[in-house]
């Protein structure tokens, strides 16, 4: 069986989500193709996480077109939700800070048996299924760089003892066990020294590389990556205010955008 990833292409056109008080973020166009790094940028509260929701299937769009392989997400969002993975997002999917990195892994090798195999799959002797789920771990692994017998305690490390830059390596491991064809990072370069952020970046390239399309969430964008940035591009509502008019025109804006952005989270939480 091929276990080569198959990236998918992502398109947008005019792409916006509105939560019940306002805009998450609107006017996005994508253009990418299978393989790349697909960097969200902007300002906490723009809409990124949202964004990154909506290209996964995860929070229905208000505005615009968008396809993930040729799915369009308006009637196939379950479709793209079946070949795209979450790393880390906050209060959508994260770790278990009280389960240990071996814990963590055998609970996503067991549910990727039970709930994203064929049926034929399913039917295989379960010792060629361990074997096929181990081979899915360690190769998650390397990709992610995770040394998991590097760690403290090795495989019996609590995600709480883990740093920043090796829970994002664990929470992308996770999410390639699956075999996405799309794999989404929320906050990438958050709370990361400058050295940790090219890790983190190298890290996420070589998943691209090997041809899984990343989308990743991200204070500033590196260089060479397909960059979508959730600023507001409308400013009708500035044009002719100086001072601290426009500065209070500014926060509003931010502000509606901020608020939007958090009543679509808490829908899709609901959800």
């Amino acid at each position: 069986m091929d276990s080569t990833p198959h990236g998918a292409a992502v398109r947008a056109v005019n792409f916006g989500v509105r939560g019940p008080r306002g805009w998450a973020f609107r006017g996005i166009d994508i253009d990418a193709e299978p393989g790349a790094l697909i960097a969200i940028e902007g300002l906490s509260g723009s809409g990124r996480t949202c964004l990154l929701l909506a290209l996964t299937g995860r929070m229905r769009a208000a505005a615009g077109h968008a396809e993930i392989a040729g799915l369009g997400l308006r009637k196939k969002m379950a479709a793209v939700r079946r070949i795209t993975a979450l790393g880390p997002v906050q209060a959508v999917a994260e770790l278990d800070p009280a389960l240990t990195v071996g814990e963590h892994l055998r609970e996503r090798a067991l549910l990727q048996r039970r709930f994203n195999g064929s049926l034929r799959a399913l039917l295989r002797p379960r010792h060629e299924r361990t074997a096929d789920g181990r081979r899915r771990i360690g190769c998650a692994l390397t990709t992610a760089g995770l040394q998991v017998e590097s760690l403290p305690k090795g495989p019996r490390t609590a995600v709480r003892d883990l740093g920043r830059l090796e829970s994002l390596r664990l929470s992308v491991a996770l999410a390639l066990v699956g075999r996405p064809r799309l794999l989404a990072v929320d906050d990438t370069d958050l709370g990361l020294a400058a050295q940790e952020r090219n890790q983190a970046w190298a890290m996420l390239r070589s998943v691209a590389e090997g041809g899984t399309t990343v989308v990743a969430v991200c204070s500033e964008a590196p260089d060479g990556a397909v960059v979508v940035s959730t600023a507001p591009r409308d400013q009708d509502d500035r044009v002719g205010q100086v001072g601290q008019d426009g500065q209070d025109a500014e926060n509003d804006e931010s502000d509606e955008n901020e608020q939007g952005a958090a009543d679509a989270l808490a829908e899709t939480g609901r959800a």
